[in-house]
Parts: C-alpha cells; sequence; structure tokens
C-alpha cells in the first residue's frame, strides 16, 4: 500500500499507516468503540497518537476492553494496579477519569437509548466532509466540538477539552478529515 497517496501524518510508521487505512476517519456506531476513543484521545492529551497507539493493545487489556460497565465498577485497588501499570499511560488523573467517565458514559445511554445517539446529534447525524490539501488547514477545533466538550462536561465527563473532541471526532468518523488527494477522502466521501 506504499503506492497510495495518503494523508502525510503517518509519515513511515507501520501501525500509523494501517491505523489512518483502515480505521481513522470511518463512521462509528459502536458505542463499545465510542467509549475505547473517547478513553484513548484523553490519554493521548499532551502526548504524540503515536505513543498512544503503540499502547493501545495494552490499554484494551488494562481496560477490560474498554467496557465501560465494567470500567464503571473499578475501585481505588484497581486504580491504584493501574497506576503501576507500565504497559499504559500511567497517569493518576486520566485513570481515574476514565473510571468516571464510564459512569457518565453509561449515564448518557440510559438517558439517549445509546452513546450513538447522543454524539451524532452534534453533527446533524452524518459526517462533515471537510476540503483539506495540507496538514496545516487542519483546525485543532470547531464549533461542533466546542459544543461536544462543553456537553459532555455537563455529563460530568473530564479530558474532554475541545481539542481532544475534535481529535475524538475525526477517530471516529464524524468529520472527514483526510487530504482531499488521500485515497481514504474519496472513499469516505
Amino acid at each position: 500500500m506504499t503506492d497510495l497517496q495518503r494523508c502525510n501524518w503517518p509519515g513511515s510508521d507501520k501501525l500509523m499507516i494501517k491505523y489512518h487505512d483502515e480505521e481513522w476517519g470511518i463512521p462509528n456506531h459502536d458505542d463499545r468503540k465510542w467509549f475505547e476513543y473517547i478513553t484513548l484521545d484523553a490519554f493521548q492529551a499532551g502526548l504524540s497518537w503515536s505513543i498512544v497507539l503503540n499502547k493501545r493493545e495494552n490499554f484494551r487489556k488494562a481496560f477490560d476492553n474498554f467496557d465501560p460497565k465494567k470500567i464503571a465498577g473499578y475501585d481505588q485497588t484497581i486504580v491504584d494496579e493501574l497506576i503501576k501499570d507500565a504497559g499504559i499511560i500511567r497517569n493518576k488523573l486520566k485513570i481515574n477519569a476514565t473510571v468516571s467517565n464510564a459512569k457518565a458514559f453509561l449515564d448518557i445511554q440510559k438517558e439517549f437509548g445509546s452513546f450513538d445517539n447522543y454524539i451524532w446529534r452534534f453533527v446533524n447525524g452524518k459526517p462533515i466532509i471537510n476540503h483539506w490539501k495540507n496538514i496545516s488547514d487542519l483546525p485543532a477545533s470547531t464549533i461542533e466540538s466546542d459544543k461536544l466538550s462543553a456537553d459532555l462536561k455537563k455529563h460530568g465527563f473530564k479530558f474532554v477539552g475541545t481539542t481532544i473532541c475534535y481529535a475524538f471526532m475525526q477517530s471516529a468518523g464524524m468529520v472527514n478529515d483526510h487530504l482531499v488527494h488521500c485515497f481514504r477522502y474519496k472513499e469516505l466521501t
């Protein structure tokens, strides 16, 4: 797949290329995946995505495959174990936020029937298709990510600033931010 024209952010990193080609920007409708994305994007805050992506499998093991019901029940003993887990990013605030975010996630599921029903309202039920030519054209946040961030915070989420929310929206396909020359751009429009 090296002859394909793609966005330049994956560089030559095989894992990043695989993520770009097979996952990034594909509209998601699976609640478990929503929780995985929001968790990983929160852990990415202040770090590079490649660090998180390289630890993704460890995160899946450590956080019960991102099952919000299980994570919402984590007690201090489990949190303390996670803080010692060298396979993940050992940030106490982010680990605690994951537990409280799982509870907030379950509350949203109860209120809206699914997290998917809730989240897609912020883009009127369909992906926003952007037309970027250069990576430098991509915004760090948008009006939609501002609204999403504020609403998630209102529902009790932590580590959901507007920049994190925009990254979350990109990864889960709420926006198509593949560059127009990228082979994935046309496939997802």
